[in-house]
């Protein structure tokens, strides 16, 4: 059973999620209405955050697709996992002094193809301690529903 991750919580000032941190950047799990605060605080923090919309997203080729629009990847970037994992560890069209991606609807590829989520959560961990090692924030955020999220208490 899927036991999602949330990031880190605010600072004690309440506003500073550490985002321009790349030691505390990572790959996490959020509710769905997290995301305009995230991207805000994001652009905040002086990272590129672009949006990805997995909503009604059934599998692979559809989140290739969507992962090539949201990044503007450059032309004749292929489809497969690899040629995303080289995009990802590039990014070079989009030079920034960080990163977050926004998964909107993350539980419509999650409910439908959970191969193609699970290959996605790796490749996107694999991401972001990649940057890290060259002192970089790579932050990924997957909305999922509020339900989906395990009390702590």
């Amino acid at each position: 059973p899927l036991r999602p991750r949330r990031p880190p919580s605010m600072s004690a000032s309440g506003f500073d999620l550490g985002l321009s941190d790349p030691a505390r950047s990572g790959v996490f799990f959020v509710g769905s209405g997290d995301i305009a605060t995230l991207d805000a605080a994001s652009r905040d923090a002086g990272l590129l955050a672009r949006r990805v919309d997995l909503a009604g997203c059934t599998g692979k080729p559809m989140l290739m697709l969507r992962m090539a629009t949201a990044l503007d990847f450059p032309a004749g970037s292929g489809r497969n996992w690899d040629a995303l994992a080289d995009r990802l560890r590039d990014l070079s069209w989009l030079p920034a002094a960080g990163y977050a991606l926004l998964f909107e609807g993350a539980a419509d590829v999650r409910d439908a193809d959970e191969t193609s989520f699970e290959t996605l959560l790796d490749l996107l961990d694999e991401t972001a301690a990649g940057w890290r090692a060259r002192g970089i924030a790579f932050w990924a955020f997957l909305a999922l529903p509020d339900e989906d999220f395990v009390d702590a208490d």
